[in-house]
């Protein structure tokens, strides 16, 4: 088991942080994805640059493009705007801003209702936020949009000792409370899953995922997106020379997507991010990350891709 490690011991490992502008989002795209009512949605996702996350999890590298500072106000307002019109039309809209959308330190509160009018024309907006963030103020923020908000929150793993060596500083209890205040207000809920964190085996990284899977279905989430840990943060980096962290393979992101998309609980997502840092064979590589893509699309649960280099080993 990974021992527990601190925010001084996080920092002290980190590389220099990305130059980010303010008045910009560090990036934009447009994307494609299954929704909750079974349509393929155009999707415009926006990464908004703002202040770090004030909780430093071992796993994390978003901070990486962010500021030191709490961004102006009015400047997250032009950060959405000057993506949207870049970008073309879409049925629902992403900001994940590194962190907490509901801390003020990070998003001034003042610059709500600014957002909210930007996104009114979309049937969803989806936001990420800390489970201990999660208060009435997620409410009232639906209300000002007047469409279905969706929070994302990082249950991370549903095993109470390796959620507490990440650092994330909450317990199950935590996000299980904050789903109870979500749902209370008819908010929908989407939840990161990790594979494989370190101190664990890959085995054991399976086994986990399909459980803390379960436990987001338990309390209420609608959907989940499988999060394959990567190294790069400086702290996961020692980890990984240290042979205390090894990325998961692509065999085992098949696996725990189509076994728990076999649930029919609700939608789950292969993170597919950074896909050239998973452990794969070259012959089925290709074909595994298609099969991923597909099941994304889909929803549907299938095969595994068998090869005959690896012997379904992928890795």
């Amino acid at each position: 088991m990974l021992p527990r490690m601190t925010d001084a011991e996080i920092i002290a490992a980190r590389p220099e942080r990305n130059q980010v502008d303010s008045t910009q989002p560090y990036s934009f795209l447009a994307e494609r994805e299954f929704g909750p009512n079974g349509r393929v949605l155009d999707t415009s996702t926006i990464f908004l640059t703002n202040r770090e996350c004030p909780f430093r999890c071992v796993m994390c590298d978003l901070w990486m493009n962010t500021t030191t500072t709490t961004v102006p106000p009015g400047a997250i307002p032009g950060q959405i705007q000057h993506a949207l019109q870049r970008l073309p039309s879409a049925q629902q809209i992403k900001l994940y801003n590194s962190g907490n959308f509901f801390d003020s330190q990070a998003i001034p509160t003042s610059d709500h209702p600014a957002i909210a009018e930007l996104v009114s024309t979309f049937e969803t907006v989806i936001v990420e936020n800390h489970p201990r963030l999660c208060t009435e103020r997620c409410g009232q923020f639906q209300d000002q949009c007047g469409i279905q908000l969706e929070v994302a929150m990082g249950l991370e793993t549903s095993d109470s000792k390796v959620l507490a060596s990440l650092n994330k500083q909450m317990t199950t209890d935590d996000f299980a409370a904050a789903c109870r205040i979500l749902l209370r207000h008819g908010i929908r809920i989407r939840s990161f899953i990790l594979l494989r964190p370190p101190g664990v085996t890959e085995e054991q990284g399976a086994a986990q995922a399909l459980s803390s899977l379960e436990f987001a279905f338990d309390c209420g989430v609608e959907c989940c997106s499988i999060i394959p840990v990567r190294s790069g943060n400086g702290i996961m980096n020692q980890l990984q020379a240290n042979g205390q962290f090894s990325p998961p393979a692509l065999r085992t992101l098949e696996t725990v997507q189509s076994e728990s998309l076999s649930w029919n609980r609700g939608r789950v997502f292969a993170d597919l991010w950074d896909e050239s840092r998973l452990r794969g064979c070259d012959e089925c590589r290709h074909d595994s990350i298609q099969g991923l893509r597909q099941m994304n699309l889909t929803q549907q649960s299938a095969d595994v891709v068998e090869c005959p280099e690896c012997r379904g080993e992928n890795g």
